[in-house]
């Protein structure tokens, strides 16, 4: 899709109207944005935090990555004012009674630890609840740093910053979107609020992109795990939880923690595709249904191909599957792919696919070079 064909962000902008009473919900303003089909790599599962900010006076930093949409109760207040349900800082002022205003190029900043290090597509700066007490514009910057550096580190002169948003007007009590067009790897943001004000929540939607010196170390592993550069490139029914999730790191805790389909009334069945780390060798397959009981998936198949036009092999043929158990196999030999699909009949849901090998020599050559080319 050329620039000029790319449907335009919503933007918006001013202080939405005071909280009036019923369901806080009903005059927030949001838009469908495309890039949120790519997973969330500020996501508290994948282990993102909020490691640092430079003022968190009336609600904590930590409230920016919380998984839950922001909540609203107009009659919480606490001994330093109105409780809110996200990051706000106090508001700032000038330096003499002459000059009372903030300057132009005062802000706030928060630094954010990405889950996994990947490219961004797009960032939602949620300012919901936040109606005249949000920031007038935000700005948002990325940085690719070894290890695990320290906020002083990440804050230190030699650090190199690239702008990702650049400072724009947002609005209050809405899901500002921002699409991102920097093909480069990073590790952390700066999330900046001008003058000050109150971010409800941020989401921060990429690709990732695995080092692969550290998935040569491991030799086996998860290649459709998210945190090893997996992701889902589409799936049958999206009705009750996002596909996503079945490549998430861990158990599932929960039913809505896995992928559930709505019930089906014809006689198909539903599926996930997904995207391979690289071309791989897989071995072996683990399908858990953990918390689903009475809506797990009744069977379950699993194919693989390689390329975007290969043909589909099945190496797991279809499976009776138990409610709220792990299922392993062992495959009888090595499959070789770069794309997997599981099938599950006729619907109902799985909660995590785990598909255990290594790269091949081609795939590791081609995710080195495209670690390379992103300066990772």
């Amino acid at each position: 899709m050329t620039a000029q064909h790319r449907p335009q962000t919503a933007r918006f902008t001013g202080d939405a109207d005071p909280y009036g009473g019923g369901d806080p919900y009903a005059d927030y303003r949001t838009a469908d944005h495309p890039f949120t089909r790519h997973a969330d790599l500020a996501d508290r599962r994948l282990g993102a935090g909020v490691i640092a900010a430079d003022d968190e006076f009336f609600a904590q930093r930590e409230n920016l990555l919380v998984p839950e949409r922001a909540e609203f109760d107009p009659g919480h207040f606490g001994h330093k004012g109105k409780v809110m349900d996200g990051w706000e800082t106090r508001r700032r002022r000038g330096t003499s009674a002459g000059h009372p205003w903030p300057a132009e190029q005062d802000h706030d900043w928060a630094l954010v630890r990405l889950g996994a290090p990947g490219v961004v597509r797009g960032i939602v700066i949620d300012t919901a609840h936040f109606r005249g007490n949000h920031p007038q514009a935000v700005s948002v910057e990325g940085t690719c740093a070894p290890g695990s550096p320290s906020p002083e580190e990440l804050l230190g002169d030699d650090m190199k910053w690239t702008t990702l948003v650049p400072r724009t007007p947002v609005g209050g009590h809405a899901a500002n979107g921002f699409e991102v067009n920097v093909e480069q790897r990073f590790t952390h943001l700066r999330v900046n609020q001008h003058p000050d004000g109150g971010i409800a929540r941020l989401r921060v939607y990429g690709e990732v992109a695995p080092d692969p010196a550290w998935l040569d170390a491991l030799g086996t592993f998860d290649v459709v795990a998210l945190e090893n550069g997996g992701g889902v490139e589409d799936a049958s029914d999206l009705f009750y939880s996002p596909a996503s999730n079945t490549i998430l790191p861990g158990r599932s805790h929960r039913m809505d923690d896995g992928w559930e389909t709505r019930r089906r009334r014809d006689r198909g069945n539903d599926w996930i595709r997904y995207r391979l780390a690289a071309q791989s060798s897989i071995r072996a397959v683990e399908i858990d249904t953990a918390c689903l009981k009475g809506n797990a998936a009744g069977w379950a198949s699993v194919s693989v191909r390689g390329g975007e036009d290969g043909q589909w092999r099945e190496i797991l043929p279809r499976t009776r599957l138990q409610p709220d158990t792990n299922h392993r196999f062992v495959l009888p030999s090595a499959a070789v792919g770069t794309h997997a699909r599981v099938d599950i009949f006729p619907d109902g849901g799985i909660s995590r696919l785990r598909l255990f090998g290594s790269l091949t020599e081609e795939g590791a050559a081609r995710l080195a070079a495209r670690h390379q080319e992103l300066g990772g």
